[in-house]
């Protein structure tokens, strides 16, 4: 194998009859360098938007939900809350009501999802660490809510104006007569906005948990149970623990689980940016197959003495495979060198902005040590893909040089 790299560097860096053969080989390496640098880049950024949004549905979200299998709503008093608390390594237990309710303010109307959360909401999430204007404001005498940042925007909330409510409305199932109205309404006043992305900004407004339930012409109902758990605490084993003290009626979900779909979409389009990115230097190998092809032709004479002198033909195949793969690797690590520095530009200075109006001003952007591995087998991959047909070529030369 050395004797194979040994002739293989020789024949990259050694003198050539003709300078296209040159420039050619130097087009192929900067064309791997910067395909292996989009390619690391790509990842990056996906990466860096898979933590941003993560992290902040991570404040919406808690460490562990329990929900129900079939049905909406169950009553508090059929959960033995008190055996939930106290299963090793659950920290805080919040019950929470969920319902789309329409909502109503100044002539903005909307529909969207009101979320009742108990006094314990705000230590099971970090909701308070997403909140962007105003405060949270729940169990109070005064009905407050705390709007998701789009939903603010679509009712045309004046945080200057304390004195207008939001007016929530929900149909109602009791006969109260031919004169009474179809439905039951709360008020409450805007206390805060927050903000933590994907679905979640447009859709939800929090209030207390008892107007919600009022609201529905329930008491003490909930729709999910939410908890935060111990850092001490082993994930499995509580879940297991959960399911066994609840039953099958409860489905518990974890922190990836609860965010499943979201993760799934942005793995499809990170690996589908891939894919394009990788068919883009498939065909930037084709240079590769131009170079090697040429100094094939070039050394017919050195092929011809290499054979004579007992070198095999799979012998003379492994020194092309090789001059290709050394082509390649030249050329991914001076990609890695030009991605790093655009990832330090990146982070550091915000080479790329993104328009106003988003959660951040510059591109978020993430290196992991499995996409360099991810990388590195794409492009030794392609560079052995390209050179199959040029070392073929050259096992086909003849040992006889007046032959060929």
């Amino acid at each position: 194998m050395n004797l194979y790299l040994t002739i293989a560097s020789r024949y990259l860096t050694g003198k050539k009859t003709t300078n296209a053969i040159n420039i050619i080989t130097w087009i192929s390496i900067i064309g791997m360098a910067i395909g292996t640098a989009a390619l690391i880049l790509i990842l990056s950024v996906f990466n860096g938007f898979e933590g941003l949004l993560s992290g902040m549905l991570s404040s919406f979200n808690p460490d562990v939900k329990i929900t129900l299998n079939e049905g909406k709503y169950m009553s508090r008093d059929r959960v033995q809350e008190a055996r939930i608390k106290g299963i090793k390594g659950i920290a805080q237990v919040s019950f929470v009501i969920e319902e789309t309710c329409f909502f109503d303010y100044k002539g903005s109307q909307e529909v969207g999802i009101i979320k009742g959360v108990d006094s314990n909401y705000m230590q099971v999430t970090g909701l308070d660490s997403s909140i962007i204007l105003g405060a949270a404001k729940f169990g109070e005498d005064t009905e407050y809510g705390l709007l998701g940042s789009q939903m603010n925007t679509k009712l045309s909330i004046n945080p200057a104006d304390g004195f207008t409510t939001i007016t929530a409305y929900m149909p109602s199932d009791e006969d109260k007569g031919p004169l009474a109205k179809p439905f039951n309404s709360m008020n409450f006043y805007p206390s805060g906005t927050f903000s933590v992305g994907g679905d979640i900004d447009p859709q939800y407004i929090i209030v207390n948990y008892e107007a919600v339930n009022h609201l529905l012409n329930l008491e003490n109902h909930f729709t999910a149970i939410e908890l935060k758990l111990t850092p001490e605490a082993r994930e499995k084993s509580v879940i297991k623990e959960l399911q066994s003290a609840l039953g099958s009626d409860f489905k518990i979900s974890n922190r990836y689980q609860q965010d499943e779909g979201f993760i799934k979409i942005m793995n499809i389009e990170k690996w589908i940016s891939y894919l394009i990115a990788c068919l883009t230097l498939l065909i930037i190998a084709f240079n590769l197959v131009g170079s090697l092809w040429m100094i094939v032709l070039e050394k017919k004479k050195d092929i011809a003495i290499l054979k004579s002198m007992g070198l095999t033909k799979k012998g003379i195949q492994m020194i092309f495979l090789m001059l290709g793969l050394l082509i390649s690797f030249i050329g991914m690590m001076a990609g890695y060198l030009l991605g790093i520095f655009l990832y330090w530009l990146q982070k550091e200075h915000g080479l790329v902005s993104i328009p106003d109006g988003f959660l951040v001003d510059a591109y978020p952007i993430e290196l992991k040590m499995s996409d360099f591995i991810v990388v590195t087998l794409t492009v030794m991959v392609i560079g052995l893909l390209a050179s199959l047909l040029p070392s073929f070529r050259a096992g086909q030369v003849s040992a006889f040089v007046r032959q060929e």
